[in-house]
């Protein structure tokens, strides 16, 4: 299968054909139907964050289940799903006191570029290739853990269910689990990117107003206005529009 694998920082993906073996015990072979862009990739590119070379890079994605290990039970083979970059086991500590994203779990999967096991399915020429957070979805196909992994409708589209892996869950969670918005609270997104999208509208789920966006370019703060921001501000030219009647 073809795959974009970073081989050196600050060097750019090489796409190649890439090896994929069959799931193990508790694995999900997905095809890949659409990736997200995020920037987090290129701060692993640019080595601003370590991960081991040579992985197959991508978290934020979405497929289509081809195949299933022994012992897999809440898929099956055709169905839909969202990749998860943080999957959590469900019964540490950290998943018992309601905080699944510090599982143990995602921290050995992100550390060692390994599925649980240790191993990687991932190879080129007979050489290993590591996963990158347990994901790897530059990548026509790949294999994941069944905890990384969601099940979805099938006639949510793939290109919007990807995003959900990642730019969605951050900037909504942000808002609703991290600061907490109440209801009437104002909100202030400062980067009308993807995750200042989905903050704006995590903001909008809430109730929040107003909800200004602080952007330098015209066209997102135009889309962010979209999604339900009260206020644009364009911090280059301080100018504002659509202001609350009140």
């Amino acid at each position: 299968m073809k795959a974009a694998v970073l081989y050196e920082v600050k060097q750019p993906l090489r796409v190649e054909e890439v090896d994929l073996d069959g799931p193990h015990d508790g694995e999900v072979l997905v095809r890949i139907g659409a990736a997200g862009v995020c920037h987090s990739d290129y701060h692993f590119m640019n080595g601003d964050l370590t991960v081991g070379l040579p992985c197959v890079l991508g978290h934020e994605g979405a497929g289509v289940v081809e195949e299933v290990g022994r012992g897999v039970t809440t898929v099956v083979p055709g169905d839909h799903v969202v990749l998860l970059f943080r999957p959590n086991c469900g019964h540490c500590e950290y998943c018992s006191q309601g905080r699944p994203a510090l599982c143990w779990m995602a921290a050995q999967i992100r550390n060692t570029g390994h599925l649980l096991d240790g191993t990687s399915r991932l190879s080129r020429a007979g050489s290993e290739v590591k996963h990158f957070l347990g994901v790897s979805c530059f990548a026509e196909r790949t294999v994941v853990p069944e905890q990384g992994l969601v099940p979805i409708s099938r006639d949510v589209p793939l290109e919007v269910a990807a995003l959900v892996g990642c730019a969605v869950m951050t900037g909504v969670g942000a808002v609703m689990n991290t600061a907490r918005v109440n209801p009437g609270a104002g909100v202030l997104v400062v980067g009308a990117g993807g995750v200042g999208l989905n903050c704006v509208m995590g903001a909008a789920l809430v109730g929040a107003h107003p909800i200004i966006v602080a952007d330098l370019v015209d066209s997102k703060l135009e889309t962010a206005m979209d999604f339900g921001a009260t206020h644009a501000v364009n911090a280059g030219r301080r100018t504002l529009s659509r202001p609350c009647a009140n």
